[in-house]
C-alpha cells in the first residue's frame, strides 16, 4: 500500500518552548522542519552555540518523502535511551523531513536508563505537540505542448480537473509546465492524449 501513498506530514515552522524536569535534569526539546543533512547539522551546530552548557544534544531525524531516511543519535547517554525514544515520537506524529533535539541540563541526580526514555520521549512529545503539523502533497509535473488555436480546450481541461499551472509559454506553438498529485498522473495523462492536440511527457 504504501507506494500508492502521494501525501506526507510534516511541520513548516520550528517549535520550542518543551521543557522537562526530573530529579534536577531540564530536558528543552526543540522541532525543526528540515530537508538535508546540511540543515540538519546547521540546527543542531546553533543549538550547541546556545546551550554550550549543556552537557547533551541528543536527536532524531527522518528525511525525504516517498523515501525515507533516519537517524537517531544518543551523543553520550546510554545506548538507545535517548535518540530512540525521541525518533518514537516522529513515527508516532507519522512525520518526516523533520529534525528533534533534546537538550540536557544534567541536575546531578542519575535518572537511570528508564528514566532518561521517559525524559527524551516525554520532550520530544511535548515539542510535538507544539507544531503545526501540516498534510502535504507528492506531485507529479509534466510539460504539454500544443497550437494556440488549441488553447481552450486545454485551459477547460486545466480547470476541470484543477491543475497547478506552473508555468506557461504561449505563441503559435504554446508549452506549459503542469503539476498534480502523484496518485492523478496517469489520470490526466490520458485526458490530454484523449485531446489529440497536445502531446505531453513526464518531467
Amino acid at each position: 500500500m504504501e507506494e500508492n501513498l502521494d501525501s506526507f506530514k510534516t511541520i513548516t515552522f520550528p517549535a520550542n518552548d518543551a521543557i522537562f524536569k526530573d530529579r534536577g535534569s531540564k530536558f528543552l526539546a526543540y522541532a525543526f522542519p528540515v530537508s538535508s543533512e546540511e540543515d540538519i547539522q546547521r540546527f543542531i551546530g546553533q543549538l550547541k552555540e546556545e546551550h554550550h552548557k549543556a552537557r547533551h544534544w541528543c536527536y532524531a531525524w527522518r528525511i525525504g518523502e516517498e523515501t525515507k531516511r533516519f537517524r537517531a543519535n544518543d551523543d553520550g547517554e546510554p545506548n538507545n535511551s535517548a535518540g530512540q525514544p525521541i525518533y518514537g515520537q516522529i513515527l508516532s506524529f507519522d512525520l518526516t523531513n523533520v529534525l528533534i533535539v533534546v537538550v540536557r541540563y544534567f541536575g546531578g541526580t542519575k535518572l537511570g536508563v528508564g528514566g532518561l526514555i521517559n525524559a527524551y520521549k516525554t520532550a520530544a512529545n511535548l515539542v510535538l505537540n507544539n507544531a503545526k503539523i501540516v498534510t502535504k502533497t507528492i506531485d507529479v509535473s509534466y510539460n504539454i505542448q500544443f497550437e494556440y488555436k488549441d488553447m481552450n480546450k486545454v485551459m477547460r481541461l486545466i480547470k476541470e480537473k484543477n491543475i497547478n499551472l506552473i508555468n506557461q509559454k504561449m505563441e503559435m506553438q504554446c508549452d506549459f509546465l503542469i503539476s498534480v498529485r502523484k496518485n492523478d498522473g496517469s489520470q490526466l495523462k490520458n485526458a490530454f492524449e484523449d485531446l489529440r492536440c497536445v502531446k505531453i511527457k513526464k518531467v
